[in-house]
């Protein structure tokens, strides 16, 4: 794993089936649709101090609970639903990442512009693939100034380390390795 791949994959892609998918389906693909990148961003921040992987198995049930991430149907969530949330056992029951889901549907429905179009004008220039895991950063000028941004509009659990890992996952840039398997996909739309 010298170079950062194993079986052609990016280093983390290729230890759980569930990686494997999420590596070779979805990261890094470009996601344009406002209830999908609500999504990632609403399960970003719910990853923050937790593995990923625990987030991708309990993805369905997070899209359950949270009405398939439809900005409007979160935004109009109350203190019904916020206990609701908190019973249940399929998610991340952390009170403080539910109640910011829920503002940020809130703050999403307010802007004005659509959250892809937000979200996208913070994206870099195409740049070459990182070469090794060293070279993927934690955080960017671009998703400094993205976690800004959305703070600004009310958005929270959305600093720049966030901002950055919704930038990879949603194909703002290309993280995967140089020699990666996966083709980069920039441009083409996908939800």
């Amino acid at each position: 794993m010298s170079d950062g791949l194993v079986d052609g994959r990016c280093w983390w892609g290729a230890s759980t089936p569930e990686y494997v998918a999420y590596h070779d389906e979805e990261w890094g693909r470009p996601v344009r649709d406002s209830r999908a990148l609500f999504e990632k961003l609403s399960l970003e921040a719910f990853q923050s101090g937790l593995s990923w992987i625990t987030i991708l198995r309990k993805r369905e049930n997070f899209r359950a609970a949270f009405a398939g991430f439809e900005i409007e149907r979160v935004a109009a969530f109350g203190d019904a639903d916020r206990e609701r949330l908190l019973a249940d056992a399929g998610i991340v029951r952390n009170r403080a990442k539910i109640d910011a889901t829920i503002a940020n549907a809130r703050a999403a429905a307010a802007l004005d512009v659509d959250l892809s179009e937000l979200l996208w004008s913070f994206a870099p220039e195409p740049r070459p693939r990182p070469r090794t895991p060293a070279d993927v950063p934690a955080s960017t000028p671009e998703s400094k100034a993205m976690a800004k941004e959305l703070k600004r509009c009310g958005f929270r659990f959305v600093g720049p380390t966030t901002a950055y890992a919704l930038m990879q996952a949603c194909g703002l840039v290309d993280d995967h390795i140089d020699g990666c398997l996966v083709r980069a996909a920039r441009g083409s739309a996908s939800s």
